[in-house]
C-alpha cells in the first residue's frame, strides 16, 4: 500500500510541477511531510541538503531520498527502501517526460502565441512563490537546536546561523564587486564554491 501511495504521490508531484526542481520542493514537502507524514520536517531538511550535494536535479534527488527514507521509517528492509527510491524517481519523471514528448513540438512551433506570452510570466511568478514558500517552511527545521539525544553541543546551532548568514551575504553580493581591485574573489559567490566551503566547515566544526 505504501509503495502505491508513493508512486501516485510522485506522479501527482511530477504532473503539477512548473519551473524546475526547486519549485518541486514545496509540493514534495506538502505531500510527504504535511499530508502523509512519511518523514519528519527535520528529516526532510536533511533530505533536501543531501539532494543538493549529490549530482543531478534537486527535485529528482529529493524524490529518490524521500522514497528511501519513507519506506525505512515504515519499518521495511533496506532493499525495499532502495526499490521505493527507484519507484519514486521514475514516478516523478513519468508525467513530465510524457508531456515534453507530446507538447514540446507544439510549444516550439507556437512560441509567439499570445496565450503563451500571457501564461509564462504568471508561471514564473508562481515558481518564485513556491520556492519562497519552501524556504520559509524549512527554516524551523534547519535552525532547530540539537535534540537531547544528539551528540552535538547546543552551540552548533549558532554555527548554523553563521554559515547561513555568510552564504546568504556572498550570494547577494554582485560578482563585479568581488572582482574589484587586484584580487578576483568572484568565485566566492559561485553556488558550487559555497556548497563546498559549507560542507568543509560542517566537517571541521561538527566533526570536532
Amino acid at each position: 500500500m505504501l509503495f502505491l501511495q508513493l508512486i501516485l504521490t510522485f506522479l501527482l508531484i511530477g504532473a503539477f510541477t512548473f519551473g524546475g526542481g526547486y519549485s518541486m520542493i514545496a509540493l514534495i514537502q506538502d505531500q510527504v511531510v504535511v499530508r502523509h507524514q512519511w518523514v519528519s520536517p527535520t528529516d526532510f531538511a536533511d533530505i533536501l541538503a543531501i539532494s543538493q550535494l549529490t549530482p543531478g536535479p534537486v527535485g529528482i534527488n529529493a524524490a529518490t531520498f524521500t522514497g528511501y527514507t519513507a519506506v525505512l521509517n515504515a519499518g521495511h528492509s533496506q532493499p525495499l527502501a532502495v526499490l521505493a527510491a527507484v519507484a519514486a524517481s521514475l514516478a516523478v519523471l513519468a508525467v513530465p517526460l510524457l508531456l515534453i514528448l507530446l507538447v514540446g513540438r507544439w510549444l516550439i512551433a507556437h512560441q509567439g502565441h499570445p496565450l503563451l506570452a500571457t501564461l509564462f510570466p504568471v508561471l514564473r511568478l508562481t515558481v518564485v512563490g513556491l520556492i519562497a514558500a519552501a524556504a520559509v517552511s524549512l527554516m524551523p527545521a534547519a535552525f532547530a537546536p540539537p535534540s537531547p539525544n544528539s551528540p552535538l553541543p547546543a552551540h552548533t546551532q549558532l554555527f548554523s546561523f553563521l554559515v547561513f548568514a555568510v552564504v546568504l551575504a556572498l550570494s547577494l553580493v554582485p560578482r563585479r564587486r568581488l572582482r574589484a581591485g587586484r584580487l578576483n574573489l568572484a568565485f566566492l559567490s559561485s553556488p558550487i564554491t559555497l556548497i563546498l566551503l559549507s560542507a568543509l566547515a560542517g566537517i571541521l566544526v561538527y566533526g570536532l
